[in-house]
């Protein structure tokens, strides 16, 4: 299996799951500002995309996910308790689909959202934003869905997962190496805490820094009717 990861702008990412013997190819959270060059990258090089993932319900871009749907006929998979509709198939912790000779295993970590999942297969695990790069951290918990509490105790979902995973992360700057799990485990701050206070600290002054999610308004109701507004203000 090949893993790619796509986008050049911005700090979203969106990586592309190949199996060069079927030719058939996976995008795991895809963004909608990017939908035309992600059809036009899988004309180019014949493949079939097969399924389309998010790992949880984004507020800060439209996701691409059910527009794939509905223009190549893929799967759009999310986990089983999402308020998002156009989803076509849901996913929980005993689903288990092959891709390229390899199982694809989901595991619930809600916290950043109520829906957010890890997406492991091969030597990979895609943390969406339940889990950055290092100092980055983790995801913020004060959007909706969100609950600092769950996520901490979801950081305990990673304890069974192999410290040699390469952690793919939903938001880092351009150029950021991904990391494995164990390096993360040794650099990640928030894999280092020993309290849920440190990490309630931790939060609340990150969202401080981050600040109002500018995209929010338009993002969210779009993600979760899985329809494209009419006017997509950073887009004109």
């Amino acid at each position: 299996m090949r893993v790619e990861q796509l986008n050049s702008d911005g700090w979203a990412k969106t990586y592309l799951l190949v199996d060069d013997d079927s030719k058939d190819a996976i995008l795991i959270d895809p963004v909608y500002d990017f939908t035309e060059h992600y059809l036009e990258i899988l004309e180019q090089n014949g493949l079939n995309l097969v399924k389309s993932i998010a790992t949880h319900t984004h507020a800060d871009h439209i996701t691409g996910c059910f527009t794939l749907k509905d223009k190549t006929g893929c799967d759009y998979l999310m986990w089983e308790s999402t308020a998002s509709l156009g989803v076509s198939k849901y996913v929980n912790e005993s689903t288990k689909i092959t891709f390229a000779n390899l199982d694809m295993n989901f595991h619930h970590v809600p916290g950043h959202t109520q829906d957010s999942m890890l997406v492991e297969i091969g030597n990979y695990v895609f943390t969406g934003d339940f889990l950055f790069t290092g100092e980055g951290g983790v995801g913020r918990d004060d959007l909706p869905s969100g609950r600092i509490e769950d996520h901490w105790k979801s950081l305990s979902v990673l304890s069974k997962l192999s410290g040699d995973l390469i952690v793919c992360t939903g938001h880092e700057p351009p150029g950021t190496e991904m990391r494995t799990l164990d390096w993360n485990r040794k650099n990640n701050p928030i894999l280092n805490m020993q309290s849920e206070q440190e990490y309630y600290d931790w939060q609340i002054e990150s969202a401080k820094q981050l600040g109002y999610v500018s995209k929010i308004k338009v993002a969210l109701p779009a993600n979760i009717f899985g329809e494209i507004p009419e006017e997509i203000p950073w887009m004109n």
